[in-house]
């Protein structure tokens, strides 16, 4: 028997037709028109199905993916770079920081030989590397959207240590490799009042050199691991002997110097043992010598420097003729001094010591000098028979003369001194009149005319001479010393 289908929807008594098809073949059932009551029709195909846009979804998701990867590029280091040993190729350079230092830090140095076997991580060594910079050195060199720079060469990396923390952990693996070094020292030996040494005395140990060279090596070769030989190296001392010379070299220069200066002058010198007892020499922490001074101890001594620095003026004093001209300086004039403010001197003097200076320059006021001007000139009035002296044009002395007698006169005029002589002897010569040896204090002002002094008489105020004009011997010296050359000399009647 054939089954029947009836078209969803049909309307029999509109239409007055059925559609039939047949059930088992899903085919339209042939028309039996003994069994209809009106014309058949085969029912419509059902609608065609919407058509799959698959490929659309395909390319949809892969242009995603596409434009996912462009963007990763600009925050990624190229594919293929290395930095040292360590592959950072796909990574941000923050990602990279840390494989970096992850890496150095796990890095082992195997220590063999000399019975040593142990070993010890860069993060015992206390190594590092600028992982940061070197990350950012390699995306900006390197960054993922360049191709042409994908699987370049390694990055350059330099690994270091921290040599104490190293020290520390060498010398707590391998103790019996380690032999202490002696540091050199200095100290003031008061016999010679000079700062002296001891040298230094080398000790043993691991090379730590070799141990960061070794950790480098691993480190750029990408090994987790590397073996070295651990032999006794020398280790130098912290102060060695170069260093404590030379503080000492500067020290006793100190020494040298030390003293408070007026200019170039140095005022108020220090003992040597003073100055070394106010300084204080010790080691610092990078293996050279610290000075510091004791300011109160300084300040005794700055306490005395007004009694020793300041000083009155000397005035000065010259000789001229009457017109103003200076003929002689009679005494130089020498400037004054005042200190200053000496509050913050100890306190300098102590900063400047530590500098390793020991030459203090004092703040000191100066105070000029006057200056006295004496115009002087001699007056010999033969109608009195005496000599006046003035000075500023006042007669600061007068003494009784013998001048000359009538056959040999002083002659009248006015002169001046042209050459002294302290002593001389007179007419002591083949044809002349008269010999009198040393003649003392002569003072000449016209040709072979002087005062001088006269030993041979003392009958002052009466002529007596062949025309100079005689003195006492002790007057005439007063007269040499009293006169310059130059000074005028009038003789009058």
């Amino acid at each position: 028997m054939t089954d029947l289908a009836i078209k969803p929807g049909a309307d029999d008594a509109s239409t007055g037709a059925t559609s039939v098809v047949d059930a088992s073949t899903d085919a339209p059932a042939t028309p039996d028109e003994s069994t209809t009551t009106g014309p058949l029709e085969w029912a419509p195909a059902e609608p065609q199905p919407k058509k799959k846009r698959v490929g659309l979804w395909i390319g949809l998701g892969a242009g995603a993916a596409l434009a996912g990867l462009v963007a990763a590029s600009l925050v990624l280091i190229a594919p293929g770079t290395s930095v040292g040993g360590v592959s950072v190729g796909f990574m941000t350079p923050g990602a990279a920081t840390d494989a970096l230092a992850q890496r150095l830090a796990e890095t082992t140095v195997v220590l063999t030989g000399d019975g040593a076997d142990a070993e010890l991580t860069g993060a015992d060594l206390g190594a590092t590397l600028d992982a940061r910079a070197l990350a950012d050195t390699a995306f900006a060199e390197r960054p993922g959207w360049n191709v042409t720079q994908w699987f370049g060469e390694s990055v350059p990396a330099v690994v270091t240590i921290d040599d104490v923390a190293a020290t520390e952990a060498l010398r707590g693996i391998a103790p019996e490799l380690y032999t202490d070094p002696v540091d050199a020292t200095l100290a003031f030996d008061a016999a010679t009042a000079t700062y002296v040494t001891t040298p230094s005395v080398e000790g043993t140990g691991i090379d730590v050199s070799a141990v960061r060279d070794a950790l480098q090596s691993a480190f750029i070769a990408g090994e987790s691991r590397v073996e070295l030989d651990a032999v006794a190296a020398p280790v130098d001392a912290s102060t060695p002997t170069y260093v404590a010379e030379s503080a000492a070299a500067n020290l006793n220069g100190i020494l040298d110097h030390a003293g408070f200066y007026v200019g170039e002058e140095r005022t108020v010198p220090i003992d040597r043992a003073v100055v070394a007892s106010w300084l204080t020499v010790e080691p610092s922490d990078r293996g050279t010598f610290e000075i510091t001074a004791d300011e109160a101890a300084i300040q005794q001594v700055v306490d005395t420097l007004p009694g020793i620095v300041d000083r009155a003026p000397v005035n000065n004093t010259v000789i001229t003729d009457t017109a103003g001209k200076v003929l002689r300086e009679e005494s130089a004039g020498v400037v004054g001094r005042e200190l200053g403010d000496p509050s913050q001197i100890a306190g300098d003097y102590a900063a400047q010591l530590a500098t390793g200076n020991g030459a203090f320059t004092l703040p000191v006021t100066e105070v000029p000098f006057t200056t006295t001007t004496l115009a002087r000139n001699v007056v010999v009035d033969l109608s009195e028979q005496r000599v006046y002296l003035y000075e500023n044009g006042n007669i600061v002395n007068s003494y009784l003369a013998s001048t000359g007698k009538s056959g040999s006169p002083t002659f009248t005029g006015s002169f001046r001194v042209n050459w002294k002589t302290p002593m001389q002897d007179l007419g002591c010569f083949e044809g002349a009149p008269y010999c009198t040896e040393n003649v003392p204090y002569l003072a000449y002002f016209n040709g072979d005319q002087a005062l001088h002094g006269a030993y041979w008489h003392n009958n002052f105020g009466n002529v007596m001479s062949h025309g100079c004009v005689n003195l006492p011997v002790a007057t005439a010296k007063s007269v040499y010393e009293w006169v310059a050359v130059g000074t005028e000399v009038r003789v009058q009647s």
